[in-house]
């Protein structure tokens, strides 16, 4: 942005992809951001959290602010072949085990992970052979997470630093879960639109982009911020009910066509060339 400045280049245009991170962590880091946006002539705010962030706590002009969800390649989290289902079950040795609970995080302390793991040692006592994944599992609340695992049996969890096939591995999962501990540290949550696509009844707290989209008993399960007794009830109401899952499925396939990839791109396209 300095050097587009110094350049002339009269459009410079910025994508914000952190929410509250700064305002909570890192205060000391917000100047760096006010300066960046001062550089700007456009901000692409990727969900009406961030937007209310810029104007809100960091000044910006809502006119420079312009809302651009994420995209998403909808069909290929739907359409997954058989035949990757069940070669990515050998891959991670999940050939057994029911239910298998989902999480898709970094370890970091605001993902929330801290309270999904109590949740899912409860459900042990219920589902004695449930299965917990954890995905991109590193990051710096990584001895903490180890810390609670270590209340797992081995056999119970998996962890997976890196999967590259995503529309695959949200196949694995019969409920996913994400539960980031406030409603403004995510700045989106892809994950969010991913599970929904995929066809996965989900448990979320309402934070970034779900604020705008998810609806407690329509298209996901809605619990409370830090609450590990509200994640298992949630957990246990989908196992045990049919019907909600299913409809849970089917309104939250249709309620993240918005993010299609084909709207995502068209808004940047306008936007650039005005």
């Amino acid at each position: 942005m300095i050097a587009a400045r110094l350049a002339g280049v009269k459009k410079r245009i910025y994508s914000r992809h952190h929410g509250s991170y700064h305002l909570e962590y890192f205060p000391s880091a917000i100047k760096y951001d006010r300066f960046i946006n001062t550089l700007s002539t456009d901000i692409v705010a990727i969900s009406e959290n961030v937007k209310d962030i810029l104007i809100d706590y960091e000044n910006v002009a809502p006119e420079k602010i312009h809302l651009i969800h994420h995209g998403f390649d909808l069909e290929g989290f739907r359409e997954v072949s058989a035949e990757k289902i069940i070669g990515m079950k050998k891959k991670y040795n999940l050939d057994s085990g029911y239910p298998v609970i989902g999480v898709i995080s970094r370890y970091i302390e605001w993902k929330g992970i801290q309270y999904i793991i109590p949740a899912f040692i409860k459900l042990l006592k219920t589902y004695p052979q449930a299965h917990l994944i954890l995905a991109n599992a590193k990051g710096d609340y990584e001895k903490e997470i180890k810390g609670l695992l270590k209340q797992i049996p081995e056999h119970n969890y998996t962890e997976i630093t890196f999967e590259e096939d995503l529309f695959t591995l949200y196949k694995l999962f019969d409920i996913f879960v994400h539960t980031p501990i406030n409603k403004n540290i995510e700045a989106f949550g892809q994950t969010y639109v991913e599970a929904l696509a995929s066809g996965v009844p989900a448990v979320f707290t309402l934070s970034g982009v779900a604020k705008e989209f998810i609806e407690n008993r329509r298209n996901a399960l809605v619990v409370g911020f830090k609450n590990f007794d509200e994640i298992y009830d949630a957990i246990t109401e989908l196992l045990g009910d049919e019907s909600l899952r299913n409809e849970l499925i089917r309104n939250g396939q249709k309620s993240v066509e918005p993010f299609a990839l084909r709207i995502f791109i068209k808004k940047l396209e306008e936007l650039y060339s005005t």
